[in-house]
């Protein structure tokens, strides 16, 4: 096992932007990743299964909510600290950060934005402990761009809806233990509701055979004639709007898990430079090897520019979903140009587990795709700044 020798990169001094909060959350997540991440996630990936060890650790370091305010078991943290946390898990894996920010973005947000009182105090201490781990059901098989297309529906049925429809590609699906699910009712409006493991007809099949996020679980979300008690319905919020603003939350937390993936990417491969010897010398020394250094770490400087003005926005309560896109799309994108160009960079030994370059490759074709995929975000962009949408 290879000790974990990362260190970040900050070529423009970006701590002076930070506070003390936001450099003691960084230094207690990184020094989790190192010690109990880091020694774990090869064996996990190459075996494709998801480290539920893990999770606990997760709800320690306030990985779970930490935007969440403490009445609600959160940590009530800001936005940049949560951003930074986002940022060392997926430094360690994609997949391992994909069931943070679930968690906290996608289970635990719409509870608290649209959920009633008693279901804030029934479910987010439980989310935030780790006691109750939860996930999203949005994608379906024929409608994943195209959400409001859905066909999950429910049916008021006087005591209880009657819950019908299937969802695909649901990260923690096979184990988790409630879900936010979004379908539409008789009218045909969204409405979110809270499904339970353990409801008649609700079961969370695993997909199998991922090239990708091999240590990330992931499932369907299928619903057969399930009753759903009419207190889990969300009473606050309704409308495709509902579940896009959850997603705002997550992709803001993409853009910078992403820097990451690609910080631990270049790491790798800066320190291999110095040390691989060819033709008597470091390949450092050579100007193709420099280049290909020099462009990761512009890179990713412009990339933490623009996560960290971002969330100073989202600290104000001023990004716009079009600015989270534009950040989402350019980081990982970002992100997997730099993987490929590290890899390059080891030659053969990049394709082997002892390097963590080809996972994290693997793993950003999938985040570069969910969530809004790269031509979708793109296209919000150029809705934005022309008025006309090409969707």
């Amino acid at each position: 096992m290879k000790p974990d020798l990362f260190t970040s990169p900050d070529y423009y001094n970006l701590d002076d932007l930070l506070n003390d909060e936001h450099k003691m959350v960084r230094e207690a997540t990184r020094s989790w990743v190192k010690k109990e991440l880091s020694p774990i996630i090869e064996d996990a990936a190459q075996k494709s299964e998801f480290p539920k060890v893990l999770l606990k650790g997760l709800a320690e370091i306030g990985a779970f909510g930490p935007y969440i305010p403490e009445e609600y078991g959160g940590a009530g943290l800001d936005q940049i600290s949560y951003g930074i946390m986002m940022q060392e898990i997926e430094r360690g894996d994609s997949g391992i950060r994909s069931t943070a920010s679930v968690q906290s973005s996608l289970v635990m947000y719409p509870i608290y934005a649209y959920g009633s009182e008693k279901q804030k105090k029934k479910y987010l201490p439980k989310l935030a402990s780790g006691e109750l781990i939860g996930c999203f059901g949005l994608t379906e098989p024929d409608f994943g761009s195209n959400p409001s297309g859905m066909l999950s529906n429910f049916k008021d049925e006087g005591n209880h809806y009657l819950l019908n429809g299937a969802k695909l590609w649901i990260s923690n699906a096979p184990f988790a233990d409630i879900a936010i699910v979004w379908a539409k009712n008789e009218e045909g409006r969204i409405h979110g509701l809270i499904v339970e493991r353990g409801m008649e007809g609700f079961s969370t099949p695993e997909t199998h055979n991922k090239w990708s996020l091999r240590a990330s679980a992931t499932g369907e979300l299928i619903f057969n004639n399930v009753k759903i008690p009419k207190e889990n319905l969300l009473p606050n919020k309704n409308g495709l709007g509902a579940p896009l603003g959850c997603l705002d939350s997550a992709r803001y937390g993409i853009a910078w898990g992403a820097i990451g993936a690609a910080m631990d990417c270049y790491d790798t491969a800066l320190r291999y430079a110095k040390e691989r010897i060819q033709f008597g010398k470091p390949i450092a020394v050579k100007q193709l090897q420099q280049k290909k250094l020099a462009e990761m770490i512009t890179e990713i400087t412009k990339a933490q520019l623009l996560a960290w003005r971002l969330g100073s926005l989202r600290n104000e309560g001023k990004a716009t979903s079009a600015q989270i896109s534009m950040a989402k799309r350019n980081n990982v994108e970002m992100a997997l140009k730099i993987a490929r160009e590290a890899r390059q960079v080891l030659g053969a030994m990049g394709i082997t587990g002892e390097y963590s370059i080809m996972r994290h490759m693997m793993n950003l074709e999938s985040v570069v795709t969910y969530e809004g995929t790269h031509d979708i975000h793109l296209l919000i962009t150029g809705l934005d700044i022309t008025g006309h949408s090409a969707f």
